[in-house]
């Protein structure tokens, strides 16, 4: 059964090729929404919290701030909707889910940044 599934994941899901990013960087994401028959780009730029699964139906999920409002959203890797991730900052942080995060405000919510 694991065998029939994971055909349909390789041979039906598109791999999108995006760079690499980690828990604590901060991307922006670039994905297209229909509304009727328009369609339009939108982005959403934040802070990732975690990576979670892997291969084709691995998903991501990124926190920014709306005001004063947490606003987070589940991305999967291979949407197809996605058109571009940007990564622009790398942030050091010792986890790879970093869910304390939501609990930071002000200065503490600050992450530092990694060069590469």
């Amino acid at each position: 059964m694991e065998d029939l599934v994971k055909f349909v994941q390789d041979e039906f899901v598109n791999k999108n090729d995006f760079p690499e990013f980690a828990a604590g960087d901060t991307i922006t994401v670039y994905y297209e929404i229909k509304e009727g028959k328009k369609t339009r780009t939108q982005f959403f730029r934040g802070v990732v919290i975690q990576r979670r699964g892997a291969g084709r139906t691995e998903t991501f999920t990124i926190r920014k701030m709306s005001g004063t409002i947490g606003v987070e959203r589940i991305f999967p890797v291979n949407l197809p909707a996605i058109k571009k991730i940007e990564v622009n900052k790398h942030g050091k942080v010792r986890r790879a889910r970093i869910f304390y995060y939501r609990n930071l405000t002000g200065k503490k919510a600050q992450i530092k940044e990694r060069r590469r």
